[in-house]
């Protein structure tokens, strides 16, 4: 932490850990606001965002996304200051408009290969719409010439594009994708596993336990007695924008 580019900069930890209310101060003045923030991910959401980014994403102070940063930034400031009712709601709202154009920036300006993944699909005209179909409906027993039809290509052009882009085949994505879905649902609600099977497109508690296991090493009623005990992080929709800041 430093106040400009000539002062010796200070660990900013012991200063965040002394926090009061809320509030971290440094010095005697009150010439200077800093407002920080986080978005918190568990290991699963991890793996689906972050490892597809990278270490720093910039934006150039005079594009469209630059102006829409500051005006959340404004914004932010003055639910923080007024502490307004919800202000709090509202200002995980401002992070998470932040965090949209942030990657909307970065997809729009990475060249060829720079982006790989899900998010590299999203991108793409051919593979975009079989992603789209999957996320809306991701219960349904889709077939390869089912999510060509959503592509309006042909099965084997849809596969082989699928494959280039995202890194695997588009059922082996539906898979990973229903096991997200799943850890979701363990660990935020308290169905059974026989119901999140059905909701998430598996027949059966054994199918559901056996691509689980599969993908995550654990099965669902382990994963779930390991978050009960603390041991898991946050799980993020990472399609359906259900991030949870924490600012």
């Amino acid at each position: 932490m430093a106040s400009g580019p000539g002062v010796r900069p200070v660990p900013a930890g012991p200063v965040f850990a002394a926090a009061t209310d809320g509030v971290a101060r440094v010095g005697t003045g009150e010439d200077a606001v800093f407002i920080g923030g986080r978005f918190d991910f568990g290991e699963r959401a991890r793996e689906l965002l972050l490892d597809v980014l990278p270490p720093v994403i910039h934006v150039p102070g005079r594009t469209a996304e630059a102006a829409t940063v500051r005006w959340a930034l404004e914004q932010i400031d003055a639910e923080l200051r007024d502490r307004s009712l919800a202000s709090t709601l509202v200002t995980e709202h401002l992070a998470l408009v932040m965090l949209i154009h942030l990657l909307r920036l970065h997809l729009a300006g990475a060249g060829p290969g720079a982006v790989s993944g899900w998010m590299a699909g999203l991108t793409d005209p051919v593979v975009a719409p079989a992603l789209r179909a999957m996320h809306a409906r991701p219960a349904h027993a889709w077939t390869v010439a089912e999510l060509a039809g959503a592509a309006a290509v042909s099965r084997s052009t849809l596969a082989a594009r699928f494959k280039r882009t995202v890194g695997q085949s588009p059922l082996d994505y539906l898979t990973g994708w229903r096991i997200e879905l799943a850890t979701d649902r363990l660990r935020r609600g308290d169905d059974t596993v026989a119901m999140i099977a059905r909701k998430v497109g598996y027949g059966s508690e054994s199918a559901l336990s056996n691509a689980f296991k599969r993908v995550t090493g654990a099965s669902p009623r382990e994963y779930r007695r390991r978050i009960s005990s603390g041991g898991g992080g946050q799980i993020a929709n990472a399609a359906d924008g259900g991030y949870r800041p924490r600012t």
